[in-house]
């Protein structure tokens, strides 16, 4: 096991593309450590840095207690797991297995004494005299990390690599993962695109934007608590609903939009430091999904929300109401990077929602809700989010994160 440090690390591509961005992290001895953020974030980058296979532009890169800069990837400990599983289609498992450790030349009864504890642990025993053409996808993905296993290294690097399984399969090897790493205690840093992955996986979870860390916190207080509105939007599913609202005094501090006025709890005025310097003026407000139930259903101490069903989607354990506010989207950078697939993407939603925000809110399934027919949501306001406007940081408490929060000052 190994600590792995990022200390001020650039890559910059020709032409100056900028991959990372003095990016500084710190991955604690045993660690599960989940690199997340959208296409072209750096977060691959920075795996591949790690591993050795990127120079890197600026700053230092260390494990263990050894700067790794000028290491070749051989000489740096790691073991690494790719996607495409990259194991020999003319060797058996048990020689894909073995075949790193007679390549260093370890001793035969070493190497069965490795062997036979990775199949072990990963269920591979019955499948040792097989070829990689003859397993599952899943069988395939447990001997690529057999393979990394019988390394013993310091750490494994993972890139993406349950993202070729399907969705059922990928459930029972992030549980397999899980207690991998429970049992091993290496140090892990995995990149992923799939925040449920994330969420799941993670000791810590870093959130990357165009090469900056933006948040590297547990997966629960990134949930609750993100720095900003990228992170806001780019943690949870469905994502934040998010709207320009006015703070104000009135009969109480409240958060008024699109004809709609949700009451502000003194406890939050409290709890979010500078929140109350924000009254008289506007706020981005975000509600998560999650903090809405059908006001028939809802605590009767919540506030109501009166709203028109647009779409439902019915999954059995709850009802995603899907609704239109009379509010046009936030206009900011931020919240298009997070939330935002493409161009094309967008134009459709803007086009379905009529230049209106396209909220979600997510119901019991013991709920009667139709399509086209108004419903009272119930909103738990002591959950309400907050962010500046101009600078798109959260307003809140103090923010116990690891990770200091790079955020682009402009709107837009």
């Amino acid at each position: 096991m190994a600590q792995i440090v990022l200390d001020h690390v650039d890559k910059v591509y020709q032409g100056g593309v900028k991959a990372l961005d003095d990016l500084n992290l710190e991955v604690k001895e045993g660690e599960f450590m989940v690199l997340v953020g959208p296409s072209g974030c750096g977060k691959s980058t920075a795996l591949r840095s790690i591993a050795g296979l990127e120079e890197i532009t600026g700053g230092t890169i260390s494990i263990g207690a050894k700067v790794v800069n000028d290491l070749p990837p051989k000489d740096r400990d790691i073991a690494m797991v790719f996607q495409n599983y990259a194991l020999y289609p003319h060797m058996t498992v048990e020689e894909n297995l073995a075949f790193g450790l007679k390549l260093r030349k370890t001793p035969k009864a070493e190497i069965k004494r490795r062997v036979g504890e990775a199949a072990t642990m990963l269920g591979l025993e019955p499948y040792l005299s097989r070829k990689p053409a003859a397993l599952s996808g899943g069988q395939r993905q447990r001997v690529a990390m057999g393979r990394a296993i019988v390394r013993e290294p310091q750490a494994f690097l993972m890139d993406e690599s349950l993202s070729n399984l399907d969705a059922k399969l990928r459930v029972s090897m992030r549980a397999a993962l899980n207690q991998l790493h429970e049992r091993l205690g290496i140090t892990t840093v995995y990149v992923t695109h799939d925040q449920i992955e994330a969420m799941t996986l993670g000791d810590r979870v870093c959130v990357l934007r165009d090469g900056k860390l933006q948040q590297a916190d547990t997966p629960q207080h990134l949930f609750e608590s993100p720095v900003n509105l990228f992170v806001a939007g780019f943690i949870g599913s469905p994502a934040m609903n998010f709207v320009l609202a006015d703070l104000v005094r009135d009969d109480g501090p409240a958060a008024i939009f699109a004809g709609h006025r949700l009451p502000v709890p003194a406890s939050v005025l409290d709890a979010k430091a500078g929140l109350a310097d924000f009254l008289g003026r506007k706020v981005v407000l975000g509600i998560r999904p999650s903090d809405f139930e059908d006001g028939s259903l809802g605590d009767a101490a919540w506030a109501r929300l009166p709203v028109t069903v647009g779409v439902t989607e019915e999954l059995g354990t709850e009802i995603h109401v899907i609704f239109t506010i009379d509010a046009p989207p936030v206009e900011h950078a931020s919240v298009a990077s997070a939330t935002s697939h493409g161009e094309e993407d967008d134009e459709t939603v803007a086009v379905l929602a009529g230049g209106k925000s396209l909220w979600t809110a997510r119901v019991s399934a013991r709920s009667t809700v139709r399509p086209g027919q108004p419903i009272e949501l119930a909103v738990d306001t002591r959950r309400l989010h907050f962010f500046d406007p101009s600078s798109g940081e959260t307003i809140a408490g103090k923010v116990t994160s690891d990770a200091a929060v790079d955020t682009p000052a402009s709107a837009g």
